[in-house]
């Protein structure tokens, strides 16, 4: 199992509402978090995850991208809440130790109505 694979099921099992499966299966002890709206642990992270599954059941999650450098993995996504939503922009950096997900970054944009750029966010 690589750390790429890992990243990506961690992520696709808590989309889909399973965050304490995915914490249970990938996460290592110690770890931490840096998202600026939650305490930085495991375990509020991991209810947050399910809160946000639970409020929004018909989420659409896809990956375009995932690169690794040694102990750090980077993915790049599209998230949804529903079908209607235009979503944002999201990378979540993992660092391993081991096999098991010692630390988490993310970060996101908005996707807006209309932009200038003409290559997408994708």
């Amino acid at each position: 199992m690589t750390k790429k694979y890992i990243a990506r099921e961690f992520l696709k099992l808590a989309a889909k509402g399973h965050s304490h499966e995915a914490f249970r299966l990938y996460v290592g002890e110690n770890f931490k978090h840096h998202n600026a709206y939650f305490k930085g642990n495991a375990d509020t992270l991991m209810l947050a995850m399910e809160e946000s599954a639970r409020t929004n059941p018909n989420k659409i999650f896809t990956i375009h991208h995932i690169l690794r450098d040694e102990n750090l993995v980077a993915v790049h996504s599209h998230v949804k809440q529903n079908s209607s939503d235009l979503g944002a922009a999201v990378v979540h950096i993992f660092r391993f130790e081991a096999d098991k997900i010692v630390e988490l970054w993310d970060l996101g944009q908005p996707i807006p109505k209309e932009t200038i750029n003409e290559n997408g966010m994708f």
